[in-house]
C-alpha cells in the first residue's frame, strides 16, 4: 500500500470507486501493524487504553475511504457496505462480540425488519480481522485478510428471528429485564456513555425510561463468517510478511 506523505496532516483516502477496487484496498492492508499503518497515515498510536478504544477502527476507515458522514448509513454509502473491524485469536477467532447499532427503544413496538437499522447495517458487511489486545500491543497488532459478506438465506432467517423476539422483547415493555443470554446470534447489551443515561422506551403503563440498548452479534456467527470467507488464522493470514 503506497501512500504519498506531502505533509504533516492525517491522511483519510477518497472512497472506492467499486466493490472490487474496496476488495484490493481491503487486500493490501493485510499483514500491517497497527503502528504501521498509522504511520502511513500519519496518526499517532495512542499510548492510553482511554484514548486507544475505537482507533483501529478508524484507522482502517481512513485507510480504505470510508465516509465519515456516513452517520446510520453503511460507512461505504455508494456501495452500501459497512466496515467492521473484528479482534481475533491466532486461530483467527473473534474473541469478542460485535457491535451492530444503537436501538431505537421508543419505536421498537412499530419497528419493521425490513427496514431496521440493523438489516441495513448487516445487507454487505467487510470484516476486516485484527490480532486481538491479549497477543500485541496496539502499535503491534496485526491486520489479517479481510472478508467481505453479506447473509445467507440461513443467516438471514436466524438474524430476523432473534430481531424481532428481542424487538418485541422491549416494544412490550421488557427491554429493563432482556439479557445477553437471550438470542441464538444476536443478543443485547446496554449501550451508553455511562450507566446513568436512560431513554424513552414502550413500557407497561404507557412510556418509561430505561437503558439504551444496542444489537451484537455473538462470536460463533462472527466467526463461521471469517472461517468461511477462507479465513483460516491470524497466522496463516500473514504469512511470508
Amino acid at each position: 500500500m503506497n501512500i504519498e506523505n506531502s505533509d504533516s496532516q492525517p491522511l483519510w483516502r477518497p472512497a472506492p470507486g467499486s466493490l472490487a477496487e474496496l476488495r484490493l484496498r481491503a487486500e493490501a492492508l493485510m499483514g500491517f501493524t497497527v503502528g504501521e499503518l498509522a504511520a502511513a497515515l500519519r496518526m499517532e498510536v495512542p499510548q492510553s487504553n482511554l484514548r486507544s478504544k475505537g482507533f483501529i477502527g478508524q484507522l482502517v476507515e481512513r485507510a480504505l475511504g470510508a465516509d465519515p458522514k456516513a452517520g446510520p448509513r453503511p460507512d461505504f454509502v455508494d456501495l452500501g457496505v459497512e466496515l467492521k473491524t473484528i479482534p481475533v485469536n491466532p486461530e483467527g477467532k473473534p474473541t469478542e462480540t460485535t457491535f451492530c447499532c444503537s436501538i431505537k427503544m421508543a419505536q421498537a413496538d412499530r419497528e419493521r425488519w425490513e427496514e431496521s437499522r440493523l438489516r441495513l447495517r448487516l445487507q454487505r458487511v467487510l470484516w476486516v480481522p485484527v490480532e486481538s489486545a491479549r497477543l500485541a500491543s496496539l502499535g503491534e497488532r496485526r491486520i489479517g485478510r479481510a472478508v467481505l459478506w453479506s447473509p445467507t438465506f440461513e443467516q438471514s432467517a436466524l438474524l430476523r428471528s432473534d430481531w424481532e423476539d428481542l424487538m418485541g422483547a422491549i416494544g412490550s415493555g421488557r427491554g429493563g429485564t432482556l439479557t445477553a443470554r437471550e438470542g441464538e446470534v444476536l443478543h443485547v447489551r446496554p449501550k451508553a456513555a455511562n450507566a446513568s443515561v436512560r431513554t424513552m422506551a414502550p413500557g407497561g403503563e404507557g412510556v418509561q425510561l430505561t437503558l439504551p440498548l444496542g444489537f451484537y452479534l455473538r462470536t460463533s456467527f462472527t466467526g463461521a463468517i471469517l472461517v468461511k470467507g477462507s479465513n483460516v488464522g491470524l497466522a496463516a493470514s500473514v504469512a511470508g510478511d
